[in-house]
């Protein structure tokens, strides 16, 4: 079972100010003691400045820091180029990265001769990459060398940059370097590098590779006392609460078969920490192993606990507990925190109520402080500090006293100097946190180490800051929180509070256990839904079943279409109902639409039932879908009120000039079925608070959600013959968008039936112009070079391609990627879709679900058979249900792909350097024109496509789908529609008739403002 503590859970998204409250008191020091700590930590100061080879770490990041361009350029350098096997690629990057910045305004700047070395290698790396454009000696140079020069000193620059963190390419080159003499006294902890498992054969491999660690430090003999770290997250490659009936048990396994492996060779074994949402199950696959009775008896048992997490002291008080249960002392391993970025953005995207971590640096501080009190009171632990925070390592001396029956612990390549006179002189532990692995695998691990190390917040960075005096780099963390009242930093606002002028939509946390097991029997429980339209003079009747499209045999519920008779007499009311309505202040058209978006919130539990059993969504899909309908209601309500508030303009004395926008009067809504909540939502919306009444139509698939939210729209006030609720199949769409009294048309489905609105909005001469706004899909691309991250990408692709069963707008229908990483990117493709479950969507273990109906099934699985001669790979499906399994087919050329296969079907083709620009022609010449995907460290690539690439929405570095309201505006051009974009500030006034009055007020006797004015 897993551990779900309340003490866990409440701390998980609690007020920031209540957690630190109560941890404040064990981090306070009292003046006797502070005046003890700055005494010891202001030794240690010395020490550190002294040294070095930190020395040079530090100076080299005061001369680079990341907020400059030329750190900037650095950190992508080194982490890109190692892995970049073709030339043309390598050079490019090169002069990206090395091209811009300014590096001659460091030279000669710092006092360390290496650092000034290594600023005039790049001073003239600059020249030669500058001049090499343009001509000159140093250009000639180049040409006549073809650059590999260049090229072969930039990557012993990178691998001599990888060496200063990575103890050795393996476990025995670790080993043989920690007996230099630099190392001599520490202890080593090493960590196989690898930050997760994308497939099965990555976590296959880092477990061998644990298992060798372990085995080689055995052997070794442990002189040293050497430990091994382990990382869970890269011994399972679906390490998720979704997964955890088959993760934890697996990784449980795994864990305890490397401890048997260590205890029997007296190696220590350390869990690493992951990220928040992983740790209830961490803690659950920790405390299985230290119940083996196979261990009893063996200390070597450790785990790591990130200071910046809310639950950071309920974890060291967990661990005691688990070591004192199982008879053992087990060691935890203190760390300030190797997430902090990406898990504020997480919570962000996902619209928690708050965040699991501590938002300030001090708050941190005063975290890692009072757990190391907890930690040093604990006589089942042995507690392991992480920390080159001298002020840090002074108060945990201090607290210490005597006791040397705990050890410090630095990364390799940070922190030296600090740690070398307690160790040789008073007796002190330390351990080298050590990497192993090779420069390949450092990049990620680098990045992360750097961004930690390097932030201006940083110890690290701090201390190489001579502007920082002493007394700053040492200031008491608790008193600079007791100062704030633990409040969060006002730079970093809740998720809620993340868009100006409105609420942002909340999210459910679906890796928290108790939130997911709500939600799936919220959508298990609920019940079927009648749905009728909403207009005057409706006859009930049975209607026709709606099914499930996973589980056909299952009635969802049914729907009553709207015949011709319904659908005029919905068009005559609300042609009354328009002047009416138009004439309501746009203030409270906007508080009805934020009105509405409430009550959809509110009514969570329903719709997500409707949208995972009607629509096939999986549970997180169908929260981003609702979220998505939330967020239209109060950007839309915004915009509204600046958009349509009466705007006074400029011209000659004696003259009044404005400008208004109005309604146009009826409006027609007709919506698709991949987003059957939040599209439909989001065009009723618009076109209701710009105005106008409204005729929404559904697609067919979908009329149940669609029915719900009309439901809730007239219950916040909109009244029912402004808004009427018309389902049916294309038919009753004709009858609405023929009617003469209908003045605009929003549209989102295929280019080919927006091509039949549109010509049946012109087949009326005498009708007035109306406009269409229409957004129709697309043969949507993704560009990989050879400078991007494969992890990164094959992570990418898999969402964008194969999340919603390729059923979205901006999904992934054509990949292109470099030929010279091609096949090691298809391999690892492969081997992250061999781990998507296709199933039933109401299962939170479900990663693909059905596509729409039978009739979009059966069109897809014609295509995929014709193409069975293309496939590069394909997964097992369900027998029942509309089902069409994931298939990678691969082709020769971009040409070969003419059509939009509006489902989980992928294409594959490959392209050259210097191909670039005639790929994203032929891919502009295909008329599509929606979502485009980049992949690429090289600026300047980005910069290229963005400018040539003839589409709405660009990617770069990120999935191709999940826009969000008001920050990524979503809609394409050419035959992807017409504009403008929805969620963006253009979209209401396309609803709208724009109005101007001019008034001539010398009519009235002069113009008296005149007389007013003074010589």
């Amino acid at each position: 079972m897993i551990v779900t503590s309340d003490t866990m859970r409440e701390l998980y998204r609690a007020p920031e100010p209540d957690v630190l409250a109560a941890l404040l008191p064990d981090a306070m020091l009292d003046a006797p003691t502070r005046k003890a700590v700055l005494v010891r930590a202001g030794g240690l100061l010395a020490d550190l400045r002294a040294a070095a080879v930190d020395g040079w770490v530090n100076r080299f990041l005061q001369q680079y820091r990341l907020n400059t361009e030329e750190g900037i350029a650095l950190l992508s350098l080194a982490e890109a180029f190692l892995r970049v096997p073709d030339a043309d690629t390598a050079d490019a990057l090169i002069r990206d990265k090395l091209g811009m910045a300014n590096w001659a305004e460091h030279s000669g700047q710092s006092d360390s001769a290496l650092v000034n070395s290594a600023t005039w290698g790049l001073v003239i790396t600059r020249a030669l990459v500058k001049e090499g454009e343009g001509g000159g000696v140093l250009g000639r140079l180049v040409a006549r060398a073809g650059e590999p020069f260049v090229r072969t000193a930039v990557g012993a620059a990178m691998r001599v940059m990888a060496q200063l963190f990575v103890m050795g390419r393996n476990i025995a080159e670790a080993l043989e370097r920690m007996e230099a003499k630099e190392n001599r006294g520490f202890n080593a902890s090493f960590d196989m590098l690898g930050e997760a498992a994308r497939t099965a054969e990555d976590a296959e491999r880092y477990f061998a590779a644990y298992g060798h660690a372990v085995a080689a430090v055995g052997k070794a003999g442990n002189r040293a006392a050497h430990s091994v770290s382990v990382k869970l997250s890269a011994l399972h490659p679906r390490y998720e609460t979704a997964r955890a009936g088959a993760c934890v048990p697996a990784l449980t396994d795994m864990l305890r078969t490397l401890a048997r492996a260590a205890a029997a060779a007296n190696v220590g074994l350390t869990v690493d920490a992951e990220e928040s949402e992983r740790l209830v199950m961490s803690l659950e696959i920790i405390a299985g192993v230290a119940d083996d009775p196979a261990l009893r008896g063996w200390d070597g048992l450790g785990m790591a606990v990130q200071a910046y997490g809310k639950r950071a002291a309920a974890v060291v008080d967990w661990a005691a507990e688990t070591a004192r249960q199982s008879g053992r002392r087990m060691t935890v391993r203190l760390v300030k925190g190797a997430y902090w970025d990406s898990e504020i953005k997480r919570t962000q995207e996902a619209g928690l109520s708050d965040y699991p971590l501590f938002t300030r640096k001090a708050a941190t501080d005063v975290s890692y402080l009072a757990c190391a009190r907890r930690m040093l009171a604990a006589d089942s632990l042995f507690p392991a500090f992480a920390s080159h925070n001298a002020l840090t390592v002074a108060t945990i001396l201090q607290w210490a006293g005597g006791r040397r029956d705990f050890e410090f612990q630095r990364l390799h390549g940070m922190g030296a100097g600090l740690y070398e006179r307690l160790v040789a002189e008073e007796g002190y532990a330390c351990r080298l946190y050590a990497p192993v692995g090779g420069h390949r695998d450092l990049l990620a691990y680098l990045v992360r180490r750097l961004l930690e190390n390097g932030a201006n917040s940083s110890f690290v960075h701090q201390l190489a800051d001579r502007s920082l005096s002493d007394a700053e780099l040492l200031a008491d963390p608790a008193a600079k929180i007791a100062g704030v009242g633990g409040a969060r930093h006002p730079a970093i606002p809740l998720p809620a509070d993340l868009f100006p002028g409105r609420r942002n939509s909340a999210g459910l946390d679906l890796a928290e256990a108790d939130t997911l097991a709500a939600t799936v029997a919220a959508v298990r429980a609920a019940g079927p839904v009648h749905a009728v339209p909403l207009t005057r003079g409706v006859v009930a009747g049975q209607g026709r079943l709606v099914v499930n499209p996973a589980r056909p045999e299952e009635t969802v519920g049914s729907v009553v279409e709207a015949d011709a008779a319904l659908v005029a007499r919905a068009v005559e009311a609300a042609a009354r109902a328009a002047p009416g309505w138009d004439a309501t202040p746009v203030e409270a058209r906007a508080r009805m639409l934020e009105a509405w978006g409430d009550a959809i919130e509110a009514d969570r539990d329903g719709l997500l039932a409707l949208l995972v059993k009607e629509a096939g969504k999986t549970l997180g899909d169908a929260v981003a879908d609702l979220r998505e309908a939330v967020d239209f209601c109060r950007y839309y309500a915004v915009r509204a009120r600046l958009d349509f508030a009466e705007v006074a303009l400029p011209g000659p004395t004696g003259e009044a000039n404005s400008l208004r926008l109005a309604g146009r009067g009826v409006y027609a809504a007709i919506a698709p079925w991949n987003f059957p909540l939040a599209i439909f939502v989001g065009q009723v919306a618009a076109a209701l608070v710009a105005g106008n009444a409204v005729l929404a139509k559904p697609a067919p698939q979908t009329p149940l959600v669609a029915f719900r939210a009309v439901q809730l729209a007239h219950e916040a006030g909109v009244p029912a013959d402004v808004l009427h609720f018309l389902p049916g199949g294309g038919e009753v769409g004709g009858r609405i968008v023929a009617d003469a009294r209908v003045a605009g048309v929003v549209f989102t489905g295929s280019t080919a039936t927006a091509r039949t609105i549109a010509r049946a909005l012109l087949a009326d001469d005498a009708r007035p112009l109306v406009p269409l706004i229409a957004e129709t899909g697309g043969i949507n691309a993704m560009i990989v070079d050879s400078t991007a991250l494969p992890e990164q990408v094959v992570a990418d692709v898999v969402t964008s391609a194969f999340r919603s069963a390729g059923q979205r707008c901006s999904a992934l229908r054509l990949l292109c990627v470099q030929a010279e990483v091609s096949e090691g990117i298809i391999a690892m493709l492969k081997g992250a879709m061999d781990l998507l479950r296709v199933g039933d969507p109401a299962d939170p273990a479900t990663d693909v679900g059905p596509v729409i109906d039978a009739a979009a099934a059966a069109k897809l699985n014609a295509y995929r058979e014709r193409m069975r001669g293309r496939w590069l790979h394909s997964l097992a499906v369900p027998e029942v249900g509309h089902f069409v399994a994931p298939t990678l087919i691969g082709i020769d050329a971009v040409d070969a792909l003419d059509a939009e296969w509006f489902g989980p079907l992928l294409h594959v083709c490959a392209w050259r350097a210097g191909e670039l620009e005639a790929l994203v022609t032929r891919l502009n010449a295909k008329g599509y024109g929606l979502t485009m995907g980049l992949h690429s460290r090289i600026a300047g690539v980005a910069d290229r496509v963005r400018a040539a690439a003839k589409v709405g929405n660009l990617y770069v570095n990120r999935s191709m789908i999940g826009a969000v309201v008001g920050a990524q505006p979503f809609g394409g051009e050419g035959l992807s529609g017409t504009g403008p974009k929805a969620g963006g500030p253009h979209y209401l006034p396309r609803f709208a008739v724009e109005r101007t009055v001019s008034v001539d007020t010398t009519s009235a006797g002069g113009n008296a403002s005149l007389l007013s004015i003074e010589d």
